[in-house]
């Protein structure tokens, strides 16, 4: 036992607890935007010295979730923006959400501890069962129930292209076992009880991480991206603030805007217009405006813009979307998709019937929940290569642009990040969407209302943008899909795993801990 978990093993169960929710709060700023990577290695070398001092199962329990608790309060604050776009009404809700939320998503964290204590290792393997079980819950916090995987800690690497390019193997969750593993990794060099053999595993994921750094840095200089000959893309940022976009008196004034920034000096030379998320503030279905809107694009080209779409019910209140749809230059519609993915409590209430009775709704706009759309995430638009359609929060996803077919060509995403303010939760998202692009070796074109827009090539590399709160267009090429299909995007999430099982196997004969079962 090291000097520091002698210290750790002798205070009481309280105390390790609040150790665990500072260092899992100062964990979260190796998240985007200030991606401050060193302090995870205090982050989770620290862990597992709590984990190392825990005399029973429980205790190792309540220190992650303590970990993951001060994590995700950090790492969500935003959440309270959203709220307070309309405080009237939800302001009371704030301290429920952002102490709330994040004491359900500990759960996960809390698993994790569990099970790498459960885990007949001694403290030499630790580390690697502390990243093979983080790495687990981490998926199925993207898949159980409705599924929220915002802040892997994989995306800690969105400030290095180079490192992210290893998502092109094994994704964001092989990246975030890599993660993990480094991070705690040093906790296992102050066991000296070990000798020499100690730094083995130190030494082989060291080698490792140079190696996936200098891969990702081969692969990026070597490589250039061509681009569609025929294709011109222009971008509209709008900067419409959320409290101001749905006011009966402000909503020709937001259309006109779109209207004028898209028809700006260089608009001759663009086949296809984006607006971002519900850029605008009613229906399409409006056959003056449809043919204004129309006209804006070329002969051949169109206007792909978010839009509420709903459809009237005899019987009962209308069926609304949250929808992109391509409006071509007679005006009329060519193509369209409906989000699948839905954001709880923002665009639906579950347990309605339940939690009606206690006062709640959705945040947005409009007493009607959204219904999820059906059907395939890919559109055709004349004079476009197919793409994939991601609204908003389908861009923290993986699975859903996953293509095995490689039917698009290119990922399309509309955003309203207004919601977020002028906080973490904008660049948080679009860092998880440029992964996409890498995983997927296809370029990202991002329109978003208030920011970030871009246009991100295949390697995840930012060709341009727009910033939060810019008020403009972007003017640009649509790059082509990578000629080789990335591993991943391939296979899939089944690349993380075969790649966690080689490197598991790897380290534990390395170490020789599979012969030791030494007690912690």
């Amino acid at each position: 036992m090291s000097q520091i978990e002698a210290r750790l093993h002798v205070l009481s169960l309280w105390q390790k607890s609040v150790i665990a929710l500072a260092i899992g709060m100062s964990s979260t700023f190796a998240l985007p935007p200030y991606n401050a990577i060193p302090v995870l290695i205090i982050s989770y070398t620290g862990l597992i010295f709590l984990l190392n001092g825990c005399g029973r199962k429980y205790h190792a329990a309540v220190i992650g979730w303590c970990f993951g608790y001060g994590q995700f309060v950090v790492g969500l604050y935003w959440i309270a923006n959203a709220l307070l776009i309309d405080p009237v009404q939800f302001a009371w809700i704030v301290p429920f959400a952002i102490l709330g939320l994040p004491a359900l998503l500990a759960m996960f964290s809390s698993l994790a501890t569990l099970l790498t204590v459960c885990v007949p290792v001694g403290c030499v393997a630790r580390p690697l069962t502390l990243a093979i079980a983080w790495t687990g819950v981490e998926w199925l916090r993207g898949h159980m129930l409705s599924g929220f995987p915002w802040n892997l800690i994989g995306y800690a690497w969105t400030a290095s292209d180079e490192m992210l390019q290893f998502t092109s193997l094994v994704g964001i969750h092989g990246l975030g076992f890599v993660t993990v593993l480094v991070a705690a990794t040093p906790a296992i060099l102050t066991r000296v009880e070990f000798g020499w053999r100690r730094l083995i595993p130190g030494a082989l994921i060291l080698i490792s991480l140079v190696a996936i750094w200098s891969g990702g840095n081969l692969r990026i200089s070597e490589q250039s991206v061509t681009e569609f000959n025929n294709v011109q893309l222009r971008i509209v940022q709008g900067n419409i603030k959320q409290h101001h976009k749905w006011r009966d008196e402000l909503r020709q004034l937001q259309f006109e805007r779109y209207l004028t920034l898209s028809s700006n000096p260089g608009n001759s030379t663009a086949t296809h217009i984006i607006w971002p998320e519900t850029a605008l503030p009613f229906a399409l279905k409006n056959k003056k405006i449809n043919t204004q809107i129309g006209s804006l694009a070329g002969l051949d080209g169109a206007v792909i813009t978010g839009v509420i779409h709903t459809v009237a019910n005899t019987a009962g209140p209308p069926t609304v979307w949250n929808s992109l749809q391509a409006i071509g230059h007679n005006g009329r519609l060519l193509a369209s998709y409906h989000k699948k993915r839905l954001v709880p409590f923002g665009e639906y209430l579950p347990f309605r019937s339940l939690l009606t009775l206690l006062g709640l709704t959705k945040v947005t706009t409009g007493a009607v929940d959204f219904t999820a759309g059906q059907g395939s995430p890919f559109v055709t638009v004349r004079g476009l290569p197919t793409f994939t359609a991601i609204i908003c929060y389908e861009a923290i996803f993986p699975h859903h642009t996953h293509d095995s077919e490689e039917t698009s060509q290119w990922l399309l995403n509309i955003t309203n990040d207004a919601w977020f303010g002028d906080s973490s939760g904008p660049h948080q998202h679009f860092a998880m969407a440029r992964v996409r692009a890498i995983e997927q070796g296809k370029a990202l074109v991002r329109a978003a209302n208030t920011g970030i827009s871009a246009i991100v090539d295949p390697y995840g590399r930012v060709q341009q943008r727009l910033d939060l709160g810019e008020y403009g267009v972007i003017d640009g090429k649509l790059p082509r899909p990578l000629d080789r299909r990335p591993f991943y995007a391939r296979w899939g999430d089944s690349t993380a795993l075969l790649f966690i099982m080689v490197t598991t196997i790897i380290l534990l004969l390395s170490s020789g801990e599979w012969r030791k079962h030494s007690a912690p």
